[in-house]
């Protein structure tokens, strides 16, 4: 995954574990704006979720922050 992935994805894991608290849940599309404007991550984030990891649509921020730090 690339850096830059990384970060946003930790990044997004933070703020919404900041506004709505540890039970939150997350899908993929969360670290994206609502246009596809950069396919290929947007597909790098499609391709960790659902065919590396084979998380479910939405997962919680805790989890998957986790995973991400952890080099997962």
């Amino acid at each position: 995954m690339r850096d830059g992935l990384r970060n946003k994805i930790i990044s997004v894991c933070d703020k919404k574990l900041h506004t709505k608290g540890s039970a939150v849940g997350v899908s993929f599309y969360a670290f994206f704006a609502n246009k596809n404007d950069d396919p290929e991550l947007l597909m790098e984030a499609a391709t960790w979720w659902m065919q590396t990891h084979r998380l479910d649509h939405f997962e919680k921020a805790t989890k998957i922050k986790q995973m991400v730090e952890a080099g997962l």
